[in-house]
């Protein structure tokens, strides 16, 4: 099997949408399949509850049991399962779909994405042309980037010293089923994340972890007497 392929970092089990990686070798391949997808797909329906003053898109799809919190905005086109919570203030761009059971929290801004299946993005979050697996989590604070500095093609470093070409101007990162990524780490554009790996809170990372792996920071602490 391809190192790179979906089944590697994602239980298509975890998703309704698995159609998207039919003849996808590489899984960021995938990120390029959700706006035809959509676009041929999508049928437009509001069968959650809206709690209060939202904007949601004509283009929106929202499945039962969701809600939707006051302050959310939904642009659109956006397909949003069952049982999800849209929390206040959370902002949904275009081409975004998200799992049954997903949360998105307030302040977290949602662009050209999947979401698996009961993955949590709670609080104050940038998920940009990206794919979260089922039951992955997301601390406070972590980023997404999906963009190089340079605005180059993105690569991806497998920590070999080679680089694979995507072809992507914009690719945020993969994070496979049940990974973990810490309070207020960055996860560089091009970034892949295995299934059930962690990253510890306030790490940048770059590359590829791989599966029940754990990337952690260790920095050094000074405890010093308060003067008056």
């Amino acid at each position: 099997m391809e190192p790179f392929a979906p089944e590697k970092f994602l239980d298509m089990a975890g998703t309704d949408h698995r159609v998207i990686f039919e003849a996808v070798d590489v899984v960021w391949r995938a990120l390029e399949k959700i706006a035809p997808y959509l676009k041929f797909r999508l049928k437009p329906a509001m069968r959650g509850e809206v709690l209060g003053a939202a904007h949601i898109g004509a283009n929106v799809f929202v499945g039962r049991g969701t809600t939707i919190e006051p302050g959310a905005f939904i642009k659109g086109p956006a397909w949003i399962g069952e049982r999800c919570q849209i929390r206040c203030g959370c902002y949904i761009r275009e081409n975004v779909i998200l799992g049954n059971g997903v949360v998105a929290g307030n302040s977290c801004e949602f662009k050209n994405c999947l979401v698996f299946d009961d993955a949590q993005i709670p609080h104050f979050n940038y998920v940009g042309d990206s794919i979260l697996g089922r039951r992955a989590h997301l601390g406070a604070g972590v980023i997404l980037s999906n963009v190089r500095l340079d605005r180059r093609e993105v690569v991806v470093s497998p920590g070999d010293a080679s680089r694979i070409p995507t072809g992507l101007q914009k690719f945020g990162a993969i994070v496979g089923d049940h990974a973990e990524i810490g309070c207020h780490s960055v996860l560089s554009p091009g970034s892949l994340i295995g299934r059930h790996a962690i990253v510890y809170p306030g790490v940048s990372w770059r590359g590829v972890l791989p599966a029940n792996r754990i990337a952690r920071l260790r920095q050094p602490l000074e405890v010093v007497v308060r003067r008056e």
